[in-house]
């Protein structure tokens, strides 16, 4: 919970009382490689904090998995159109590392922001960091090729060559593995 607390004064300083009280809201919870947080069409009813693992996010089109984001130590992490809307998700999440996740509810979370305004920004600058991602994310894929994206992934996260399989990483980038391999011996 420590991390958790420390990393969210890198967002935004939260007073005492509005710490204590996101301490008193979030659950440790311990999951094993391969879990699933949600899978499609289940709703997700909460926002998570990755203290130490690493996710996927991915949807399955024709029976074929697509994995569109990756999180990793410090990231929030939800099926956000799900957690936001209370539909059910057409995403499914899963660990890709055993992970230590903290937990919150929807209901407590809205509870939260209407007692402390400072959460409610923490949570808004949680979910810009989010949208910015997600824009960077559209455009690697609508503008660059497929050798810009592998190096724009290498210096974001150079860690995720030891952590994700390559089959997941040409999925995310959205050419075969063939392909990334071929990108990967010219490196």
């Amino acid at each position: 919970m420590q991390t958790l607390l420390h990393h969210i004064k890198n967002y935004y300083p939260l007073s005492e009382e509005a710490e204590s009280a996101l301490h008193d809201c979030f659950e440790q919870t311990v999951l094993s490689k391969n879990e699933y947080l949600i899978t499609e069409g289940k709703k997700c009813r909460h926002l998570y904090f990755l203290e130490r693992g690493a996710l996927r996010g991915f949807y399955t089109v024709d029976g074929k998995e697509i994995t569109h984001w990756f999180a990793f130590e410090n990231d929030f992490v939800t099926s956000f159109h799900s957690f936001i809307t209370q539909e059910a998700a057409v995403e499914n999440i899963q660990l890709l590392e055993g992970s230590i996740l903290w937990a919150i509810t929807k209901e407590r979370l809205d509870h939260l922001f209407n007692e402390h305004h400072d959460i409610e920004r923490l949570v808004r600058i949680a979910y810009e960091k989010y949208y910015i991602r997600l824009e960077e994310r559209y455009v690697n894929a609508q503008f660059k090729t497929a050798a810009e994206r592998y190096e724009n992934l290498l210096q974001q996260t150079p860690h995720i060559i030891e952590r994700v399989s390559l089959g997941h990483i040409a999925s995310y980038l959205g050419i075969s593995q063939e392909t990334l391999s071929r990108i990967r011996s010219r490196h």
